[in-house]
Parts: C-alpha cells; structure tokens; sequence
C-alpha cells in the first residue's frame, strides 16, 4: 500500500526483489489480537509470535514462531544446547529499542536487519516452513508483510543473518527419572500434561471452534479462548480495550438490575457525572492524585489545535462529584447524600491487559455518599460491601472473604479500605473483587463540603466510596469454566435453558415446533430466561456444543419419543447429569432444579477455596504454601507496618524466584510470584496469647491474609 511504501523495511524487501505484500490493518498489540482482528485467506497461511529474550549467559534471542506452535523457554534451551544454567526471560522495552530499534507490539523477524552489532540470534519455527505464506510485522502494528518461507530464509541470508531453525515439536530425550511417589489410592496414572503448557498444533484444514487449550494445561490461553468463542468479547484496535458483546452485557445488566433494587432499599439514588475532570481539581488532592496518575489519561487537542489546559478522563469520579457535594449541602437537613451512578472509567493500564481482569476502559457502578457522623458513613461502608459479598456469593456462585485493607493497600486519600477477596483455583491467586472506603473527612476538607448543624455550627461531612467493576465476570469464568466453556450460575445466565428439537423423517421441525413452543411459554410464564433454538443450518450436536460453550445451565431436548410420552430430557450443565422430566409443571421443576444448581455451584467453589486457606505462624512455611497454591494466613503486628509488609513481599518474591531457578521477573509483569497483603479478614480465627507476627517477632495482634494476586 501507498502508505507503507516509505517503511524501511518493506523498501529494503523491495530493494532485494523479494515478493511480498504489505498491507495495514487495525493495530493489535499481541498474536492473540493479530488471529482475532486480522483474519488470513486459509489455513495455509500464519501469523507469527515474536519473543525477544535475554539470558544473563548466553545473550540475545529473537524467535519466531507461527500462533499454532507449543513454545517454551526450557525447551528452547535444551534445542539450542544452551550448556549450564538457562534462565530466559523476556528482555525489557529498552534491550528491544537498542538492538532492534522497535517498539514493543511491533515485532517481527524483519527487524533482526537492526542487530547491526549481531548480537542477537534469531530462531525460526520449522513449522514456519510448512505454510504457504507467513505474516508478520515490518517495525508497526498496525500492518503487516505477507511473503513466503522462502522469501524470509532469503531476506535473512541476503542481510547476513545466519538463522536457527529448531523444530519446537520435537520430542527432547527423557529426563532422568524421579524416585517414584505411591500412587494414590484407587490406582491410574498421572494425567499427562501438554508439554510446556502451549498450545495444541492444530491440524491443518481441522475447524478450530472448539477450545483449543485446556484449563490445567495452560490457564491464560483457556481463558482468552473461552471468553471470545463463547462470545463474550471481540478484540479491539486500541489495546486493553474490549467489546463486550451480549452475552457479557447480559451478565452485567442482571448484576444491574439486583443491585440497584438492594442501594435503593439503602436510599441511594442513580445520577450521572460528566466523563472529563479539569488538572486542578484531579490534583487537589495530593495522596489520591499519587495514587492514579501513572494511570490517567489526558486529552490534549481538539482537532488540530493545542488545549488551554489539559483535561483527564475520569479515572475515578471523587474529584468530578465533590465540588457538586459542596454546592448541594449545606444544611444537616441535606444529610445523608447517597448517589450512584453506573458509568465507564478509563485507567491506562500498562501491565499486560486481561479483558475483564485488567483493561484501559471497565464499566462500573461507584457510589459516593455524605454524612453527618463517621459512625454513619461506616454503616454505608459496611452496608456497601454486604452488597458486594453477596453479587458474589449470591448471584456468580464464587466465595469471598470481606476484610479491611492494610494501610499500605488502602485507598489512596481515604481513611480506610474495606474488601472482598477471591480465590482463583486453578492459579492459586486471589483477586481483588470489590473495594468499599471510608474516606473521612479528608475529602470533604479538600472540597470544602461544610454543613450547619442543627445547633448552628459548622461540621466538615464524612464521607463514602465504594465501586464494582465487570471484574466480577472474568472471577466468574475463572472459577466456574471448565475445558468445554463457560458454566453459568442461573441467576446470572442470559439464557437459563435452552430448547433444542431433534428432529427426524419421523418428526419434522414443523411437527415438533407447537411442543417446543408450548414447552418455552411455560418456562417463561415462571419467569425462566428461555429460548427456543429453530435454526435450521445447524444439526442438533452443534447446537449442544455451541451452547455448552456458552454455559446454559439446562439443555432440553425434545425427541419423537418425548413428544410420544410427553416428556423432555434435560441435561445439566455443570455437572452433565441427565433428567428425563414430564413437561407437566416442567416449569415449576425448573425454577426448583435452578436453585438446586446455583447452591451446589456455590458450595463446589467454597469447598475448593476452603481447602486452600491455611494458617501459617513460621517463615519457613509462608513461601512453600504459596507454591501449593495456597492463601495463607499469618499473626501480624499491625496492619500500619508498610515497611515489614515491604519485607515479605520482597523475601517471598526472592524465595519464589530461587526456588524457580529464575534471576528475576520483569517489574511490569501483572502477576508477581511475591506475596501481598490481601485483607484483615473480619472473622478471625483465635489468636492465641504470645503469638509472634510472623515477620517482625513481634506479639501479633490479628491475621492477615496473604497470597499471590492478580
């Protein structure tokens, strides 16, 4: 294309009489979002993953790879026949600038022409070869080169690079066999595990719909394969931006719809903020500004010309709603002020993205409230987080542990951080689910938020904060989803059954409709979220498969020997069990069986966390419950003491580290081996009397909840 005919490396291509076709595309950050926004011709063709990696002994490596391929760094070592200890790791934005001068996102092989020190190596997939064209960046994200196998071996040797080729498929020599363990009781070996926990080679003209990593083998790409082919999100050409589609919308509007019901119960009431804040007001307040600004985003033009004064999208909205508190009350008669609104807010993330986890844009709901005492805003603290605790356990079946915050985590400008903390099983790491502050008066003074007692004086307010993002949908998905999909909690389901005809020469769709539909008004006349799945393109086993995918938690299918007998057979998604029901009171059934299942789901998720909660009083058993995936709760000297709280972050990340056989971790990375302070659980177990916190030696005088976080 004209526009790219300047980029220097599609001129040098040109210049070295290489066929190839470059061509712009929506930017994308990651391979993921390249197979999702840019799709190719056929199967015969590939994208490439790029990993630019350090190794403090053996140097610099650039590999390739096509987005099919199992890679691992251990076994790049031992097919590069790396002598001694390997430990690589990805090299940081500023190695990537010196020796390829390119940006982050914006990699690929036809970079490696600026090694002009040759200090890198560069290492190609075999499989590469075996497609008919390969894609790849040429120094931006936002297009792409398409050439042959055969273009790019040429374009390396005409520039001087001498490439490895190493065959990632290949199987390396066993190991030195372990000393046995005993089997455990009842026999049958180890599941067998896909090496290195990648990806699956998929066969080519095989249909990729189904999932194509599993949950245990490798947690990040089951997660980002079960939340685009359920078709909860689409990529976006802006990166940690989403779209969510309807069926995650779904979710968050029946997330809506409860909780505005329960803050009206509270007295709270819906309004809207504008988006933009002006530079003075986000910098009034001198902690909370600290606390966001690696994180604001700013606008700076409009059109082609420079504004007066920058203005930043909302990160939060304190500092948009305060100046209004303070134009709206000035009486003791105008307390209490209870506001919610349900808004977007945009953080600029620069850890990797995660849709729902960690994005640049997230929808939420924050409620900001006035008092006119601190006990009264504390009961709107606690009030605000029993809401929280329940959107949880109530309606997404995931456990929770509400808990104050240390001072080091709190809320930054406010006076105390409440929360609920979850477990992510499979990951052995919590998650942030929902924060409620009490933000004193602090903000109040800020703002000049005064108010005439009834006895004639002058009273600063105090004040509340408390927000829920669609944070809570990714925790839904990460504890529920299994290796078919997601599976949903019924209160929170789109669709809560789904009717599916199995038709026949016997039965034909026609004679089969008037029962289904018949079965379908009776489900929606008991307030069930149905649907009647008609479509004729589809066999009836897609349809299984695309729904299961999608988490329905009941499936009714009706065949000629049903519609005979006047029954359906239904079949439960979190479980797979199998119900033949009389469609007589089919509906009343179903509400009783939906309940059944958000109980059982609910009980599954706590009995599995519970399990993973232990009390730790020694150092030396803190690292090793970490590495069992473990939350550990430990004697502490106070939740004040940021410095000892620096300490175990510090020592268990060293630890971890060590017991890896890893130098380091890069500081950007969104899920550190070190552990952090997750809450002061507010049931807390007996304490008993000479208990020393675990860091310091010091009497303890509470637990605190510690765990690797996202």
């Amino acid at each position: 294309m004209a526009e790219l005919a300047d980029n220097e490396l599609v001129k040098k291509l040109a210049e070295l009489k290489l066929e190839h076709e470059a061509y712009s595309h929506p930017a994308c950050m990651t391979a993921d979002e390249l197979v999702a926004n840019v799709p190719l011709a056929s199967d015969k063709e590939t994208h490439t993953k790029n990993l630019f990696l350090r190794d403090k002994k053996h140097g610099l490596f650039l590999v390739t790879h096509a987005t099919s391929t199992a890679f691992n760094t251990k076994k790049l070592g031992a097919l590069l026949k790396l002598q001694g200890k390997v430990n690589l790791r990805m090299a940081d934005e500023a190695l990537l600038e010196k020796h390829l001068k390119v940006k982050p996102g914006c990699v690929g092989p036809l970079c490696i022409v600026n090694d002009e020190a040759k200090e890198v190596t560069m290492v190609l997939d075999q499989a590469l070869m075996d497609y008919d064209y390969i894609h790849s960046h040429p120094l931006r994200n936002d297009a792409s080169v398409k050439m042959t196998p055969d273009a790019l071996k040429k374009y390396l040797a005409d520039s001087g690079i001498e490439a490895v080729v190493l065959d990632f498929g290949k199987d390396l020599p066993a190991p030195e066999p372990k000393k046995p363990v005993a089997a455990a009781a009842g026999g049958g070996g180890a599941k067998q595990a896909n090496p290195g926990g990648m990806k699956k080679n998929a066969k080519k003209g095989e249909t990729l719909l189904a999932l194509q990593w599993k949950k245990e083998e490798n947690f990040s790409g089951w997660y980002s394969d079960v939340i685009v082919l359920s078709e909860m999100i689409s990529y976006y050409d802006i990166s940690g931006c989403y779209i969510l589609r309807p069926w995650s919308y779904k979710i968050w509007e029946l997330i809506q719809v409860w909780f505005n019901a329960e803050i009206e119960k509270l007295g709270v009431e819906n309004a809207y903020f504008p988006l933009f804040v002006s530079q003075d007001r986000l910098e009034k307040e001198k902690d909370h500004v600290e606390g966001f600004s690696p994180e604001v985003a700013w606008v700076t033009k409009s059109g082609e010309a420079e504004l007066a004064k920058q203005i930043a999208i909302r990160p939060t909205s304190e500092t948009i709603m305060y100046p209004a508190f303070s134009d709206w009350i000035q009486s003791h008669r105008d307390l209490p002020l209870k506001l919610n609104q349900w808004s977007n807010v945009v953080r600029w993330e620069f850890k990797d993205p995660t849709p729902f986890l960690r994005t640049r844009e997230f929808l939420w709901q924050e409620g900001h409230t006035a008092h006119a005492t601190f006990e009264e805003a504390n009961e709107m603290v606690m009030a605000a987080l029993d809401l929280y605790t329940r959107v949880y356990q109530e309606l997404l079946c995931v456990p929770v542990i509400p808990g104050h915050k240390t001072e080091k985590e709190k809320f930054a400008g406010g006076h105390t951080t409440t929360t609920v903390e979850a477990y992510i099983p499979i990951s052995g790491r919590a998650i942030q689910g929902a924060t409620s502050h009490h933000l004193g008066q602090n903000f109040g003074k800020m703002f000049d938020i005064k108010y005439q007692t009834a006895t004639g004086g002058t009273e600063i307010a105090w004040q509340t904060s408390w927000g829920l993002t669609t944070r809570t949908i990714g925790v839904m998905v990460m504890v529920h989803g299994d290796d078919t999909g997601l599976v949903m909690p019924p209160r929170v389901s789109p669709l809560q059954a789904v009717i599916i005809p199995i038709v026949s020469k016997k039965v034909t769709l026609q004679d089969a409709t008037p029962y289904c539909e018949a079965v379908l008004a009776d489900l929606k006349s008991k307030g069930i979220r149905a649907k009647f799945d008609d479509r004729t393109i589809y066999n009836p086993g897609w349809k299984y498969a695309h729904w299961e995918q999608k988490g329905v938690p009941i499936r009714i299918e009706v065949g000629p020997r049903d519609i005979e007998n006047k029954t359906v057979r239904c079949v439960i998604r979190y479980n797979g069990d199998k119900i033949d029901m009389p469609v007589e009171a089919l509906g009343d059934a179903l509400v009783t069986k939906l309940d059944e299942i958000q109980t059982a789901m609910f009980e599954k998720a706590k009995g599995v966390r519970d399990d993973h909660v232990v009390q730790v009083t020694e150092w030396k058993d803190f690292v090793p419950n970490l590495e069992k995936h473990n939350l550990v709760l430990a004697p502490w000297c106070s939740g004040k003491n940021q410095e000892a709280e620096e300490w175990v972050k510090k020592t268990s990340r060293e630890e971890s580290l060590k017991n890896l056989g890893e130098e380091g971790e890069d500081e950007r990375t969104a899920t550190s081996v070190a552990a952090k302070t997750l809450c002061i659980p507010f049931d807390q177990p007996e304490l008993p009397e000479g208990t020393k916190c675990i860091a310091t030696g010091e009497p303890a005088t509470c637990w605190v909840l510690w765990g690797r976080s996202y």
